[in-house]
């Protein structure tokens, strides 16, 4: 029972392999670990969060967006955050990505909710995010609620995968990049 209580408390420890790289089983026993206890990352297997992938994929299809046609929003998910690893394999280019998926979430999240405040989505928690979007008066506001609702969820999981991750790797915490030098110049 204590073993079973202490699992819960902390993903599994990170393997690397001999050429210093993540253990693909190691991080599969964290991702399962992520998705069975934390549970901003366990929201990709919520039928809530399926509704919105499913309707994505379908608006993608629509609209002519070329999209790997996954059964589900957790294998979405998993694909993503391993992808992401595979392909920021430095300390540098993981961060840059991890600060770049928390913008995206930022973003993705003051759109959702600005149309949420705007129409009152929230009067009625019992209505899914599908439900909710009918309300909206555009296609467009509509595309815009879902898709914004569907990169929260999405951005939210990633960066808590990916930022335990690199924690593990890299023996500190994942603090966000500063933005490039020259961005101030715009403001």
């Amino acid at each position: 029972m204590a073993k079973d209580a202490q699992a819960q408390d902390q993903p599994p420890k990170l393997r690397m392999t001999a050429e210093g790289g993540p253990d693909i089983g190691s991080l599969a026993d964290i991702l399962e670990w992520f998705l069975n206890y934390d549970e901003r990352v366990a929201r990709v297997r919520l039928p809530y969060v399926e509704q919105i992938f499913q309707w994505k994929q379908q608006d993608d299809k629509v609209n002519g967006v070329t999209t790997y046609p996954f059964d589900n929003a957790e294998a979405r998910f998993a694909v993503g955050a391993f992808q992401a690893l595979a392909e920021n394999n430095t300390e540098s280019t993981l961060n840059a990505w991890i600060t770049d998926i928390l913008n995206a979430l930022q973003d993705a999240r003051s759109a959702r909710i600005e149309l949420t405040d705007a129409y009152g989505l929230d009067d009625d928690h019992e209505l899914s995010a599908i439900e909710k979007a009918d309300k909206l008066t555009t296609l467009l506001e509509k595309r815009m609620y879902l898709t914004s609702s569907w990169i929260e969820n999405l951005c939210t999981a990633e960066a808590r995968f990916l930022g335990w991750i690199y924690q593990e790797m890299y023996g500190k915490p994942f603090t966000p990049a500063p933005p490039p030098e020259d961005a101030a110049i715009g403001e």
